[in-house]
């Protein structure tokens, strides 16, 4: 592990600043429910589209204050969201505070916040949306559903890929014909109106977690095949190697040889291709919460938060912030890109 980290920053400084970056994005995402100042659904109904809260350490008579405070916003205008900032009090920025309990992976019971601001007064970092809910505790939520999904279904996908395209190499004849056609079957149809047709073969009142898994084996089914050809041209070259002959010859089992001596041989490849494949699940779930069909609200995802500007120009001026959703995506996929180029080449025995 030392050496491929090592081997990863020698290549590209850039890709290994990357990979630290989504480690980073994937560990504050999961602990949403404590990083995060309110809960996801948790409303302000008289700071709808309030903007981002300024945190400040001198006061309205230029006195200096090491502990950082807020002023509470009040709406100056409600025809025009214009806010002004109440600075006849201070509210001092608290850490570690206490609040309404909370479950961690659904799990652990926790009444205690990472940071947070007494009422009336609100610090959102990142703004409020239409019904006064913070965006930045929304993002930090929505951020551990559409990273899970792209975990979870680019897991499953390559398993699927991995397993189909090395038994039809491996084994060859009839069982490669059915398998290879039955993938190019599935290669045919574009794979966002596949997942469209998919996804409406369903009823549209299921519950969140009903659609969140969903969503995982509608992009699981979608993404498996063409590694699935790739996976079994490579098998068709490494079972011809001398070690695979040699292990034939000692009696192995054909399961035991696919998955201890040809599988781990494809795993440069395989890595490279998940680092690479995971965009294309957040992609994939975003635009079927952008369309309505994906997770739906309260529960937050990047799609569906992104999903409140679209058509509503007046809503992009006023808020601009409500398309962090969109930035938060953009990076994360470029992140995932430059890592799975460098892995290309870090994880190639060539390069070795």
């Amino acid at each position: 592990m030392k050496r491929f980290f090592q081997r990863l920053r020698n290549h590209s400084k850039l890709a290994y600043f990357s990979f630290w970056f989504l480690v980073f994005f994937y560990i504050v995402s999961f602990f949403a429910d404590i990083l995060a100042p309110y809960h996801f659904d948790y409303q302000f109904r008289n700071k709808p589209y309030q903007p981002p809260t300024k945190i400040h350490f001198i006061d309205e008579s230029g006195h200096f204050h090491i502990r950082p405070f807020v002023y509470n916003m009040i709406i100056d205008d409600p025809v025009f969201r214009t806010y002004r900032e109440d600075q006849s009090t201070r509210y001092p920025v608290k850490f570690i505070v206490n609040g309404p309990e909370r479950k961690i992976f659904f799990v652990f019971k926790t009444s205690k916040y990472l940071f947070g601001v007494d009422e009336p007064a609100g610090i959102f970092l990142f703004g409020t949306d239409t019904y006064g809910r913070d965006i930045f505790s929304r993002l930090l939520y929505g951020g551990r559903i559409s990273l899970s999904i792209s975990i979870v279904g680019v897991l499953i996908s390559f398993t699927l890929g991995m397993i189909t395209g090395g038994i039809a190499g491996y084994f060859g004849g009839l069982i490669d014909q059915i398998l290879m056609r039955f993938v190019e079957i599935l290669m045919v149809f574009p794979s966002f109106y596949l997942m469209l047709s998919l996804r409406a073969m369903f009823p549209l009142n299921l519950s969140s977690i009903q659609v969140y898994f969903l969503i995982v084996l509608i992009l699981s089914l979608i993404g498996w095949a063409g590694l699935a050809r790739i996976i079994r041209g490579m098998v068709l070259s490494i079972k011809e190697e001398d070690y695979v002959l040699a292990a034939k010859s000692l009696g192995l089992s054909h399961w035991r040889i696919l998955f201890f001596h040809i599988f781990p041989n494809t795993f440069s490849y395989t890595i490279t291709a998940l680092t690479i494949s995971v965009p294309g699940y957040i992609i994939g779930e975003a635009a079927l919460s952008l369309l309505g069909l994906g997770i739906q609200e309260p529960y937050p995802s990047w799609g569906n938060i992104l999903s409140s500007t679209i058509g509503n120009l007046k809503v992009v001026g006023d808020a601009p912030w409500l398309l962090l959703a969109g930035v938060f995506i953009f990076a994360v996929l470029i992140n995932f890109n430059l890592l799975g180029d460098a892995l290309r080449n870090v994880l190639d025995p060539k390069n070795w």
